[in-house]
């Protein structure tokens, strides 16, 4: 039988029973000598300070420093901060290199090693953060706003040349609005920090719920009746949303008063306001990141950044439009395109005179059928069928891989290709 080593027992059981050690041998193991005990009893001692869990003895003043009494010995301070850091608002740039979650962050996103760590650094940064425009992201963000709605607006008017206004600015806001970016910013792992500061790791967002901070300048004007329009629900046209509101169609709203702001953000952490927050900062990161890489790698790593991020996600376009009379707007259609009138024909039907009937119904132009759609009843399924025909209409797109104006701006670009322009919608909504 292999002997046992009073060496490797475990520290509790020596300090429970420090003088049952001989007691507690098996009898296949000689005992040894009285002359050995002090060597054993000072490697037991040894072995209670290695391996046992209960706390080493402390002097008095020991944990003096620490107000919460933390043991420094056990709890160590996680990083030395230089004395000034705790007095910024937001890290100094010095650390970005040091932060190994913006070094993933850089690598995560394939970023180009022209842009240096600081300027990712600065664009995860928030204006509500830190008010120094040299230190926020709201100059790179104001740049990634203007690229990312140009290449969206463009790319959209090229691949469905047909789409009414209204669904334009609605796909604008799908694609480069504050919640898209904010599920962009998302995605790519961006965490944020609980409350902004200079200790706080490069690598994470940082905003403040309590200040409001600078909103991103953007195009469009205020409008002179937009407190009617808040009380009364004016109706504002389509032509008005062109010229006035910005790039979503949106009215613009810069006078909203800063106390209620902060009235809104002291309240229970949580609410819509303190959400829409959360949701501002992550799109405005988005936008700081792009103009980070236009500043640092040109414009067609931009582009391509673009494309990659905003210009590949899904959107169903489809499910955005929303007919009140479809079938007198195909009707003017055709009459505007010289067609013949349009009329709706019975395909089949099936359970006329029982509780669930489905009727089909296709409407043709001459021989041409323009649209099917089927229905409970005969003016659902005609209502149906109007609708397929109309978004056949205006979802016509010349291709994929349609070419934009921004393709000319390469150095071996092919001779420009005129793109085609709808005359324009039938009805404005």
């Amino acid at each position: 039988m292999k002997r046992l080593r009073l060496d490797r027992w475990t520290g509790q059981l020596l300090l429970a029973r420090p003088g049952a050690s001989t007691a507690s041998t098996p009898r296949a193991v000689p005992l040894r000598s009285a002359a050995a005990a002090p060597r054993c009893t000072a490697v037991a001692a040894a072995a209670v300070r290695c391996q046992s869990t209960s706390a080493a003895p402390q002097t008095p003043g020991e944990v003096d420093d620490f107000h919460d009494g933390t043991d420094p010995v056990r709890f160590p301070p996680l990083e030395q901060l230089p004395p000034r850091a705790t007095s910024l608002p937001s890290p100094p740039p010095e650390r970005a290199p040091q932060s190994a979650k913006l070094a993933a962050l850089h690598a995560r996103l394939s970023l180009p090693e022209r842009l240096p760590l600081q300027t990712l650094a600065r664009a995860l940064v928030d204006a509500s953060a830190d008010e120094n425009p040299q230190f926020n992201n709201t100059n790179l963000a104001f740049v990634g706003q203007s690229l990312i709605n140009y290449h969206v607006a463009e790319w959209l008017m090229c691949r469905y040349p047909r789409l009414p206004m209204d669904i334009l600015y609605a796909a604008m806001k799908a694609y480069a609005g504050p919640t898209a970016l904010h599920h962009v910013a998302r995605s790519w792992g961006v965490e944020h920090a609980a409350a902004p500061g200079g200790e706080v790791d490069p690598g994470l967002l940082q905003f403040s719920m309590h200040k409001p901070g600078d909103a991103i300048v953007s195009f469009g004007y205020r409008r002179a009746e937009l407190e009617g329009i808040k009380k009364y629900k004016w109706r504002h046209g389509m032509s008005s949303r062109v010229v006035f509101d910005d790039d979503f169609g949106e009215m613009v709203d810069t006078e909203e008063a800063r106390d209620e702001l902060r009235s809104r953000a002291d309240t229970e952490y949580g609410n819509e306001y303190t959400r829409s927050l959360a949701e501002k900062a992550y799109a405005t990161c988005a936008r700081a990141v792009t103009g980070a890489i236009y500043a640092h790698a040109g414009r067609e790593a931009a582009k391509a950044f673009i494309k990659a991020h905003i210009l590949s996600r899904t959107l169903d376009l489809s499910r955005l439009f929303a007919f009140k009379k479809p079938t007198r707007e195909l009707s003017l259609l055709c009459a505007r395109e010289d067609f013949e009138p349009p009329v709706a024909r019975l395909l089949s039907e099936t359970g006329r005179l029982s509780r669930t009937p489905v009727f089909v119904v296709g409407i043709f132009s001459g021989k041409d059928k323009l649209g099917e759609a089927a229905g409970p009843s005969l003016e659902h399924a005609r209502n149906k069928a109007a609708m397929n025909a109309l978004k056949s209409w205006y979802l016509y797109s010349p291709g994929e891989h349609v070419r934009v104006p921004s393709d000319m701006l390469a150095e071996d670009a092919k001779p420009w290709e005129p793109a085609y322009i709808d005359i324009g919608e039938i009805i404005g909504r």
